[in-house]
């Protein structure tokens, strides 16, 4: 065997057991995720419970906007994204007993499903669509820093 078709099996072996790696990572958080809790139900049930509690609230209007904040979730992840902030929205809308989803309330749900590390994105979006983020700041990180000044 020549040492450069060794040197490629030993590279293609090290590329495998890092991508089954990385899949059995993610398999694993899901697996985690659909493990009952206390209460008997998962967090991806729980999920699901606030959606389908919620969906009769949903605008077209208000699902283009989520739509709109989620797009700069990359296309492999959306569904999950979307899944997880929609239960959060959910979960918020029947706690302050709203009757239906506002914008506020969409933004306010997707700022609290969110990872700190992500809000940046969501900022520039709203930025983008010239929303007001003063009612969020207490909500969003510390060393939250708007790219261009608001007007008082």
């Amino acid at each position: 065997m020549s040492g450069g078709f060794a040197l490629f099996i030993v590279g293609w072996i090290v590329i495998m057991v890092t991508l089954m790696a990385i899949g059995g990572f993610f398999m694993f958080r899901k697996f985690l995720k659909r493990l009952p809790k206390e209460d008997g139900k998962s967090i991806i049930d729980w999920e699901e419970h606030y959606v389908d509690k919620t969906k009769h609230m949903w605008s077209s209007t208000q699902k283009e906007f989520l739509e709109e904040l989620i797009s700069p979730v990359p296309e492999l992840f959306r569904d999950v994204a979307r899944q997880k902030i929609a239960g959060r929205i959910g979960q918020l809308a029947l706690d302050k007993r709203k009757k239906k989803m506002s914008q506020d309330l969409i933004i306010e749900g997707y700022i609290l499903a969110t990872p700190k590390r992500d809000h940046k994105f969501l900022i520039k979006k709203l930025e983008e669509k010239q929303i007001d983020l003063a009612p969020y700041e207490p909500l969003l990180e510390r060393n939250y820093k708007p790219s261009k000044p608001r007007s008082v």
